[in-house]
């Protein structure tokens, strides 16, 4: 039996969500489980680790394209609009996978640490083979959650040890520019912060820059570089998938959804969601609230 799998199993057999995700009293670390392949999922990421147990999944982020199965762990380096699709799963075989979020403050400490050289601008979004140590690693994580009484002592040692073997390993190269402080990754992840908190308010680019500690035009070629956006076109992404989160969770009307998370023009709303997810809004509305009452 792999003892990873046995733990990512019994927590999100007991703790996922109708949308699968269970997530831990570890900040950051979540577990996902999906009974049936999915339907194209958008979403824009943090930094993270997904280490996938069973099953298989494609992800997609700009131009590249990676699919990785049980045995591989999808590593994302920057914050990036992707489309994603759970691709093997079965009531009798769900996929199972254990996801954590990246702490760029600890990938700085350690870095400057393990004296490790500065490395390659590296594709933000890849898959490789989980090595040994980190998927060892992720376990003694897990295992903290069957003991409460430890959870507060050692959560953070745990999580600090898997950054730690993810930087020593396959992953090393791609994760370590997180950890420069004043690099474009660091500087743009500033940026993107406020864009996350205040995504239904009108941001002026030449702020963004401010913050950024940029030229305006500096700004947006490195913001581009780094998300494949640019700046409006990812809180424009922000805002769309906010929206559908709203109708598909909590019922919202497509009007409802538009003007909550900041349009002004309904019908400029139902343009862009329908570009971006193949279907009008009222339609994902209508379905969402179907499910709703059927769940009732």
């Amino acid at each position: 039996m792999n003892a990873l799998l046995d733990a990512v199993r019994r927590f999100a057999d007991t703790h996922a969500g109708p949308d699968g995700l269970a997530p831990t009293p570890i900040p950051g670390l979540m577990a996902v489980r999906a009974t049936a392949p999915s339907e194209l999922m958008h979403d824009v990421h943090r930094p993270m680790a997904c280490l996938v147990q069973q099953g298989a999944k494609r992800v997609t982020a700009g131009t590249r394209t990676v699919e990785f199965a049980a045995g591989d762990s999808l590593l994302v380096t920057a914050d990036l609009p992707t489309v994603s699709q759970i691709t093997h799963a079965s009531a009798a075989t769900p996929y199972y996978s254990l996801v954590l979020e990246i702490d760029p403050g600890i990938v700085a400490s350690l870095v400057a640490e393990m004296a490790l050289p500065d490395s390659a601008d590296l594709a933000p979004i890849r898959a490789e083979p989980t090595d040994l140590e980190t998927r060892d690693a992720a376990l003694r994580l897990m295992q903290l959650l069957d003991q409460p009484h430890a959870l507060p002592v050692l959560q953070a040692q745990r999580v600090r040890e898997m950054h730690y073997w993810l930087l020593a390993g396959r992953h090393g190269d791609a994760i370590r520019k997180l950890g420069w402080p004043d690099g474009h990754v660091q500087r743009v992840a500033r940026a993107v912060q406020v864009l996350r908190r205040d995504y239904a308010e009108p941001i002026a680019v030449e702020r963004l820059a401010n913050i950024a500690g940029m030229s305006a035009s500096s700004f947006h070629q490195h913001f581009k570089a780094v998300t494949s956006l640019s700046p409006l076109q990812f809180q424009k992404h922000l805002r769309l998938v906010e929206a559908r989160r709203l109708m598909q969770s909590q019922g919202a009307s497509a009007s409802t959804a538009a003007y909550t998370v900041g349009y002004e023009s309904v019908p400029q709303f139902t343009r862009e969601y329908s570009r971006l997810f193949g279907r009008p809004p009222v339609a994902d509305a209508r379905a969402a609230m179907m499910r709703l009452r059927a769940s009732a």
